[in-house]
C-alpha cells in the first residue's frame, strides 16, 4: 500500500508540475498531460518484459497510429467506413509488430501506444483534417513529452519483471504469457 501511495503521489505531482510548466513556458501540453503521463506510468509499472521492450512497444504503437491518421487523411473517405478501415488496419499492424518480434514487443504495450496517440489526436484531427501535418506533430511531441514525464516519475518504483519474463538471449522467442512451451526433445526425454 505504501508503494502505491508513493507511485500515485509521484505521478500526481509530476502531472501537476507538467501542466504548470506547460502554462509558464507556453508548451500547450494541458490537453494531453494526464493521458500521456498516465500512459508513460503504465509502461513503467507493468512488469512484463524489459523496460526497453515496453518503451519500444509503446513507441511502435504510437507510430502505427500516427501513420494510420496519415493514411486516413490521404486515402480514405471521411466516413464511418473510412474510419472503420483505418481502425482495423491500425490494430492489425499493431498485432503484426508483436508477432514479427516474436512477442518481445508485448501486444499490450503496442496497443497502449496506439490508443494513447489515437485518444490524444482524434478530436484535433476531426476538427481540421487538412492540417494533419502540423497538428499531428504538435500532438505527438506533446504526448511523448508527457509520457516521458509519467514514465520517469514512477519508473524508480516499478516492479521487476518475473524471472521467466526477463530479456532472453538473442534468437530465443519470448515466452508466452499463458502457455509454457517445452521443446520436443525435453518432452521425449521425460517419457523415457
Amino acid at each position: 500500500m505504501r508503494k502505491e501511495l508513493l507511485i500515485g503521489g509521484g505521478l500526481a505531482l509530476a502531472a501537476a508540475l507538467l501542466i504548470l510548466a506547460s502554462d509558464w513556458l507556453d508548451l500547450e501540453l494541458e490537453t494531453v498531460a494526464v493521458l500521456g503521463a498516465g500512459a508513460g506510468a503504465v509502461v513503467a509499472l507493468v512488469p512484463s518484459g524489459s523496460a526497453a521492450t515496453r518503451l519500444l512497444g509503446f513507441l511502435a504503437g504510437f507510430v502505427i497510429a500516427w501513420l494510420g491518421f496519415l493514411l486516413r487523411a490521404a486515402m480514405l473517405p471521411d466516413t464511418s467506413a473510412g474510419r472503420a478501415v483505418a481502425a482495423a488496419v491500425i490494430v492489425l499492424l499493431c498485432t503484426g509488430v508483436t508477432l514479427a518480434t516474436a512477442r518481445r514487443l508485448r501486444l499490450w504495450a503496442v496497443l497502449l501506444g496506439m490508443a494513447a496517440f489515437t485518444g490524444a489526436y482524434e478530436y484535433t484531427y476531426n476538427a481540421a483534417p487538412p492540417e494533419i501535418l502540423s497538428t499531428s506533430v504538435s500532438t505527438a511531441t506533446s504526448l511523448l513529452l508527457s509520457a516521458g514525464v509519467g514514465w520517469l516519475a514512477v519508473s524508480w518504483l516499478a516492479p521487476e519483471p518475473p524471472v521467466d519474463e526477463r530479456p532472453q538471449r538473442l534468437g530465443q522467442p519470448a515466452r508466452d504469457d499463458h502457455h509454457d512451451t517445452v521443446p520436443l526433445t525435453t518432452m521425449m526425454e521425460t517419457k523415457r
